[in-house]
């Protein structure tokens, strides 16, 4: 098994379900929240000593003791959230004895046995990748946009969702999906819960051998309630995927052009066109109800009843554009390719082009990332290639026919025409054209050995496949986790920085 994939589903709990999911919401931005002010405070207090060291070396002349470092690990904040749960600064308790004598008993977190303790470790997970990302990005290991540094977590400022991972205990696995009933899921504390969808796509690729359930996401959002089970699959049936091509051949590009007009358009380098897709402009057939249901929420009065009832019917509209716009997505990420071994994308700048403040709606509406990330991991399940032309590569600019360059092509012409050769072309289909041609003279260095393009090579934009590793139980100072096997799925921890 070598993909990762997600089913989502939506579920339908019952009231005591729901007040045990939201429960579960709540304590994920609790420890994520406490794990941040025990690093916080760490840090100030590291801060503290270092200047109070430095001032007893100044004055003796002797050299300090190491003071304790900070957790930036994922399972140093696993240990260190785990420590101040059962300790008396999580809570406490005064009793009177008979005799008039005040005790303090230690509770540490009262609640904590109501919810699964792996939800308490995920989100520590989490913001040990945030610290990570952060650091990486100021040191400039970290590409794109930068990183700042992360913050608590309000309650009103987030829909509320918590993972889970799928633990293997005498056999039996901790998440599972249609036991007792098929339309249903099972998780750790909470429970068989019923789910409004068909799960038998995936209960057979479990029952066969051909999916291994790695973990769990519950989000809440638009009145409803979502698990998102990420999976570990087997490969596509190979009927299915595309036959492996030899290393000296360079030839069958399609290059992809994005744009506004029509959202994708394919064609090979002799000019001709293989597919052409329209934009929907999803966002903007919904902005006069978007504009309505906005101006609806300012006109409430903060805090009260029908404010909520406005945010709400806002946020499903919400909802409703973006599912909209991922199913078409998914649509056209499809149709590329089943149709395309090989594909060549542009490397788009959309952050610079997002700047634009009369461009940026409609190049958001479009989503090239997204249908940029779908493409590659679809094509990477297929067998494909995918490869991206250099940024600085005019592709709309020159001729596909003499390769001349027009420097004085403006955005409003949609038809090119060389005043060189005289040739004639859609604008779209030309760059189209001189993006295959592109990848036809660049092959020899992105195609491996065995025909399929280099993995390293990707467009900016699509990011890469997310990879979750299996942690074994650890030695040394992660001994004290003590909730993770081999049969769990986990992420790798990272070194903690310098403090």
């Amino acid at each position: 098994m070598a993909r990762h994939t997600t089913f989502r589903f939506c579920l339908d709990p019952t009231v005591e379900q729901t007040v045990a999911l939201a429960r579960h919401a709540g304590a994920a931005r609790f420890a994520y929240n406490q794990c941040l002010r025990l690093h916080l405070d760490a840090r100030e207090r590291n801060r503290a000593r270092d200047r109070a060291r430095n001032d007893f070396d100044d004055a003796t002349g002797e050299t300090g003791q190491a003071w304790d470092g900070v957790p930036w690990s994922r399972f140093s904040l696993i240990n260190a959230y785990n420590s101040w749960k059962v300790s008396e600064a999580a809570g406490r308790r005064f009793l009177v004895t008979s005799g008039g004598a005040a005790e303090v008993e230690v509770t540490g977190l009262a609640w904590r046995a109501e919810v699964s303790a792996q939800v308490f470790e995920e989100a520590a997970v989490d913001l040990g990748c945030g610290l990570a990302a952060w650091v990486e990005s100021r040191s400039g290991k970290r590409t794109g946009r930068p990183v700042g540094h992360p913050r608590f977590k309000k309650k009103t400022h987030t829909a509320g969702s918590f993972r889970m991972r799928n633990k293997i205990t005498g056999g039996h696995a901790s998440i599972r999906v249609g036991q007792d009933r098929p339309r249903s899921v099972i998780l750790p504390r909470i429970g068989s819960i019923r789910v409004r969808e068909d799960t038998r796509r995936l209960r057979r690729m479990i029952s066969t051998g051909r999916a291994r359930i790695l973990q769990a996401t519950v989000t809440r959002g638009a009145r409803r309630w979502w698990i998102s089970i990420t999976v570990e699959a087997a490969d596509l049936h190979p009927a299915v995927q595309h036959p492996a091509r030899p290393s000296e051949d360079t030839m069958g590009w399609v290059g992809v052009d994005r744009g506004l007009h029509a959202l994708i358009v394919a064609g090979t380098r002799d000019g001709t066109e293989t597919l052409r897709v329209r934009a929907p402009r999803i966002l903007t057939a919904g902005l006069r109800r978007q504009q309505r249901l906005a101006r609806a929420v300012s006109r409430k009065k903060r805090g009260s009843t029908n404010l909520r009832k406005a945010s709400a019917r806002l946020a499903r509209h919400h909802v409703r554009v973006r599912d909209t716009r991922q199913h078409f997505l998914h649509q056209v990420s499809n149709q590329l390719v089943k149709t395309h071994d090989r594909l060549v994308l542009e490397d788009l700048n959309i952050t610079g082009i997002m700047s634009n403040r009369r461009l940026a709606r409609a190049v958001g509406d479009a989503a090239w990332g997204e249908l940029a990330r779908q493409t590659t991991y679809k094509q990477h399940w297929r067998n494909g290639q995918v490869v991206v032309a250099d940024r600085w590569f005019a592709s709309s600019k020159t001729c596909s026919s003499c390769g001349t360059l027009r420097k004085d092509l403006t955005l409003k012409e949609r038809t090119f025409e060389c005043h060189s050769c005289g040739h004639v072309l859609d604008r779209d289909l030309n760059a189209a054209a001189n993006l295959a041609a592109w990848a036809e003279d660049h092959t020899h260095a992105v195609v491996d050995g065995a025909g399929r393009g280099e993995a390293r090579v990707g467009d900016r934009q699509a990011a890469g496949p997310v990879i979750n590793a299996c942690r074994r139980d650890g030695t040394g100072p992660h001994t004290r986790v003590g909730e993770t096997s081999p049969d769990d799925a986990g992420t790798p921890a990272q070194a903690a920085p310098a403090a």
